[in-house]
């Protein structure tokens, strides 16, 4: 059965998922936990990336102390571009993000990603802060 691409993302990876979280080959990631950014946020879907880099920076933005992995993901179900990004700030989806409402089974760990430094960081910090926006959930 081949999945279905809402929003017409032609992007067939390999994917990313950065978190904090200890998880092995096999588990599976799902949609219902709360946001990364706005913690008061159930999440009706889980969110990854084609780009490894922009999973790792999600990866150093994630709550928690755990230490910063890079999942290589595959969806088990239909995607979309994530409208949080796309619709938004990013037409066109460069930044090649998409989201689920179906698991992302962990198929490997990527060993190799550019973490962001400390200046980096906060300054995404301070944007998610100050954010005024509404997450499309």
């Amino acid at each position: 059965m081949a999945l279905e691409l809402k929003n017409n993302p032609s992007d067939k990876g390999p994917f990313y998922h950065g978190t904090k979280a200890d998880l092995q080959v096999g588990d599976v990631l799902t949609a219902g936990g709360n946001s990364n950014y706005k913690s008061e946020f159930k999440m009706n879907h889980i969110y990854f990336t084609a780009l490894v880099n922009g999973a790792g920076l999600a990866a150093a933005l994630a709550k928690g102390d755990g230490k910063e992995r890079v999942y290589i993901v595959e969806p088990t179900g239909n995607y979309e571009n994530d409208p949080n990004l796309t619709d938004k700030k990013f037409p066109g989806n460069p930044t090649r993000s998409y989201r689920s409402e179906s698991p992302l089974k962990i198929i490997g760990e990527a060993a190799e990603w550019v973490r962001p430094g400390t200046e980096e960081l906060q300054k995404f910090r301070e944007k998610l802060e100050d954010s005024k926006g509404e997450i499309i959930n």
